[in-house]
C-alpha cells in the first residue's frame, strides 16, 4: 500500500516524496518582500508628508496645488489633497503590509501620473522618470506577489492568502484611475 505522500515507483527504485501543492515557506522571500515594502512604502509616505504637512523641506498643500496647476491639472487644490493622502496612506499601508494590493494600486496611480507629467524630460533624474519608474515597479510587484508573511495582511483572515487575481484587479484599478485623472482631470 502506498502512502499519499509518495509517488509510485518501479520495483526496486527508491521512492520519492510527492511534490506538495503548496511550496515550503521561503524565509528569504518574506524578508525580501518586507525590505521592498519598507523601501517603497516609507519613501512614498515621506514624499506624501512633504505634500500634506510640508515636512522634509516639502512644499505643503499650497505649494503642491501650485505645482498641479502648473502641470495642467483641473481642481489643483483637490488634486493636491488626493495626491498627498494617497502617497502618505498607501505608502504606510505598503510599508506595514496592510491592504497591500490596494496600497500598491494607489502608488501605481500616483506614479503613472508623475511619469506622464515628466514624459519627454529624459530617463535620468532629476527631471527624468527613472525614480518614478522604480517606485511604480516596486508597487506593482508587491500588488501582484503579495506582502509576504511578515505583514499585517497575514494577520487578517480574508487577506491571509494572497490571490494573484486580487493583485491583477488592483493593478487594473490603479491604471484605470490614473488614466481617468490624466484624461479627464488634466488639460
Amino acid at each position: 500500500m502506498s502512502s499519499p505522500f509518495t509517488t509510485p515507483t518501479p520495483a526496486g527504485a527508491p521512492s520519492r516524496p510527492a511534490a506538495s501543492p503548496h511550496p515550503a515557506p521561503q524565509p528569504g522571500a518574506d524578508l525580501g518582500l518586507l525590505l521592498l515594502r519598507l523601501a517603497v512604502g516609507l519613501t512614498m509616505a515621506a514624499h506624501g508628508s512633504q505634500k500634506l504637512f510640508g515636512w522634509f523641506d516639502g512644499s505643503g498643500l499650497d505649494g503642491t496645488a501650485g505645482n498641479f496647476a502648473a502641470d495642467g491639472y483641473k481642481a489643483a487644490k483637490t488634486m493636491a489633497w488626493v495626491a498627498a493622502l494617497t502617497e502618505t496612506f498607501c505608502g504606510l499601508g505598503l510599508a506595514i503590509g496592510l491592504l497591500t494590493p490596494l496600497a500598491g494600486a494607489g502608488i501605481l496611480g500616483i506614479m503613472l501620473n508623475a511619469i506622464a507629467v515628466k514624459w519627454g524630460s529624459g530617463f535620468f533624474s532629476p527631471q527624468g522618470i527613472e525614480y518614478d519608474l522604480v517606485l511604480l515597479a516596486g508597487a506593482v510587484s508587491l500588488a501582484l506577489v503579495g506582502p509576504g508573511r511578515l505583514a499585517a495582511d497575514a494577520l487578517l483572515p480574508v487577506l491571509r492568502d494572497h490571490r494573484f487575481s486580487r493583485g491583477v484587479a488592483a493593478v487594473v484599478l490603479g491604471a484605470v484611475s490614473a488614466a481617468f485623472v490624466l484624461v479627464v482631470l488634466r488639460d
